[in-house]
């Protein structure tokens, strides 16, 4: 946001943040399949998750107006809160977990009055294959000065990300002083320019951009593939090379079939 651009009366751009990232693991057996999903399950139930969108509420300088948040049977959870750019006296919807209490499930969802933040989680195997996946979807909407892209980097540091995919888009107009329009206000060239370079070195990373409609699309996909990383209750050595390198090339062509969009035969 530029501070010496002068508006007349409200900025009605919205500014939308849709962030997307998949989690892979390598898990054999049945039992450790499910056992995965469950500890995804607790590791981002929705208090965490909540904990993770207030932060971000921070960063781009909103408040907090209402909080719901579900955690579903048999896995999953979302969370949706609506955010006000200014500041709201009295509010009980605050970020402290005492007092968004009472809610059984795992979903979340925020109230703001300008903008809204919504998360869901997606775990994922099949009986067939021995790789299973974590989706989380985040989607950060605002209006008036706020922009959601300096979260980007504490929501991929927020999770093991081995692929993101990142939308951003600028709607509608505003009007400077002079009453002239304005589709936008503030410079962007790529989504990558509001990522830390040391991130952005660990990832192949490719953009789709449609500048003269304010649409900016990254993907990315992390580089190296250190397969302790991905393994689910086995260790590394116990395993035969062989089975090493077929266990390697199953996640990487896990992460290559998402990454395009398209299966692999």
């Amino acid at each position: 946001m530029n501070d010496k651009l002068k508006l007349f009366g409200f900025n009605n751009l919205t500014k939308t943040l849709s962030f997307n990232i998949y989690d892979i693991c390598y898990a054999k057996s049945a039992r450790e399949q499910q056992d995965y999903i469950k500890y995804i399950d607790e590791q981002y139930n929705s208090d965490r998750l909540t904990k993770i969108l207030c932060d971000v509420t921070e960063m781009i300088g909103a408040h907090v107006l209402n909080i719901s948040k579900q955690d579903y049977d048999p896995q999953g959870a979302s969370v949706t809160i609506l955010v006000s750019d200014k500041d709201i006296e009295d509010i009980d919807a605050s970020c402290n977990m005492g007092k968004v209490g009472g809610i059984a499930k795992q979903s979340i969802a925020g109230h703001l009055d300008k903008s809204h933040l919504t998360v869901h989680t997606y775990p994922e195997f099949h009986p067939d294959n021995e790789i299973t996946t974590f989706r989380v979807d985040i989607d950060v909407s605002t209006c008036g000065q706020t922009t959601p892209l300096k979260s980007l980097d504490y929501l991929i540091g927020s999770f093991d990300s081995d692929i993101i995919t990142i939308d951003y888009r600028v709607r509608g107009f505003t009007r400077d002083e002079h009453g002239k329009k304005l589709f936008i206000d503030h410079d962007i060239t790529s989504i990558q320019d509001y990522i830390n370079k040391d991130t952005l070195e660990r990832y192949d990373a490719v953009d789709v951009n449609v500048y003269q409609s304010n649409i900016f699309h990254t993907k990315m996909m992390i580089k190296e593939i250190f397969l302790q990383n991905y393994l689910f209750n086995t260790d590394t050595y116990e395993l035969a090379p062989k089975r090493r390198l077929e266990i390697n090339d199953a996640l990487r062509r896990e992460m290559i079939e998402i990454f395009s969009g398209m299966n692999i035969y």
